[in-house]
């Protein structure tokens, strides 16, 4: 299948508009975890999703503490050099081996950075990493231009194609640019946490930054079949049994809004997954939406959004459904 490609900011490399996010691959036992996953499913699930046309697949180094990175290698030894996709990961999250319940540290120290893309180039079993990311601001007093400046010198190294960074706010971006541009930023956002679209989008648009967005469902919460079942028969050690938007009143509030999505999914013929993921891709300056998957059908449910474009009226559809449910918070269209 042939999907629709954007330019990734004014790094020169094309992107489909969709791409395979590895979170849920990396399995249980860890503090952020979506609990039980089996690796072959995962690979199929993968190469499902390069059949389906994606051409980008989206990881991070914690991602099961290291996990999901070693099964993406796997995949990648299988693939040959024209059939490989583009290869995004993270690290800046240091964990602890002794007890990988407990929540990782924000760390951007350079010689952690340097250890960490060294960690994660031997997982994957690849040369150069094509875009690498700091997952999070530091919290340990690190200067963010002397992070940014370790990426530069991976950059120059050969062994980072492209830098990136995740989570990171105007100033932070700003800090970062003033060194060397950044081919990219990451932010969580969907029609639920949308406060990106007020301010990090917006920039990174004037800068020519490109924008992968992440949880364009909301962790599941924007799709077909999720309900509060749902959120009862979350594995125990599943992060989204802690999180706010599971819990009560948001649950209600975010679940209003996913049901007033499906008479729009049902007049473009899509899943109401596929009409979430295509509210963000709507967003001028968003590159790519990253949406994750446990087995190939799931893939099949979101892959719909490539194509989809959103008419004036829908987007004006949506926009009320926000208002009227309370669901979230932040712009609640791209033409605010």
């Amino acid at each position: 299948m042939q999907l629709s490609k954007r330019p990734l900011g004014s790094s020169g490399v094309m992107i489909t508009s969709v791409g395979f996010g590895a979170w849920a691959i990396g399995g249980g036992g860890w503090s952020f975890g979506w609990g039980p996953q089996d690796d072959e499913a995962s690979l199929a699930t993968m190469r499902h999703a390069l059949e389906s046309g994606i051409n980008w697949i989206d990881t991070a180094a914690v991602y099961g503490l290291g996990h999901s990175e070693a099964v993406i290698g796997r995949l990648l030894k299988e693939l040959s050099d024209s059939d490989r996709p583009l290869v995004f990961t993270k690290g800046g999250l240091i964990w602890d081996e002794r007890n990988r319940m407990n929540p990782p540290n924000r760390v951007l120290k350079p010689q952690s950075i340097r250890r960490e893309c060294e960690a994660s180039l031997r997982r994957l079993g690849v040369d150069r990493i094509d875009l690498y990311q700091f997952h999070w601001p530091d919290e340990t007093g690190t200067r963010v231009e002397d992070s940014w400046g370790e990426m530069v010198r991976l950059i120059d190294d050969g062994k980072v194609r492209m830098g990136g960074v995740s989570n990171f706010d105007v100033a932070l971006l700003e800090g970062c640019e003033a060194i060397r541009h950044v081919d990219s930023l990451q932010p969580p956002f969907s029609l639920i946490h949308r406060d990106a679209g007020a301010a990090e989008i917006a920039w990174c648009t004037e800068h020519n930054v490109g924008v992968l967005v992440y949880s364009p469902m909301q962790s599941g919460l924007l799709t077909d079949r999720f309900d509060r079942q749902r959120v009862t028969d979350l594995a125990e050690d599943d992060w989204r049994r802690r999180d706010r938007e599971f819990q009560e009143p948001n649950l209600s509030r975010n679940l209003a809004l996913r049901d007033a999505l499906r008479p729009i999914a049902e007049r473009h013929n899509t899943t109401i997954s596929a009409v979430a993921v295509a509210w963000t891709l709507a967003w001028p300056g968003v590159s790519g939406a990253i949406v994750g998957a446990r087995s190939p059908q799931q893939v099949d449910g979101w892959i719909g959004a490539a194509p989809l474009e959103l008419t004036a009226s829908d987007l004006d559809e949506i926009s009320s459904a926000i208002t009227r449910t309370g669901a979230g918070t932040g712009p609640a269209s791209p033409r605010y």
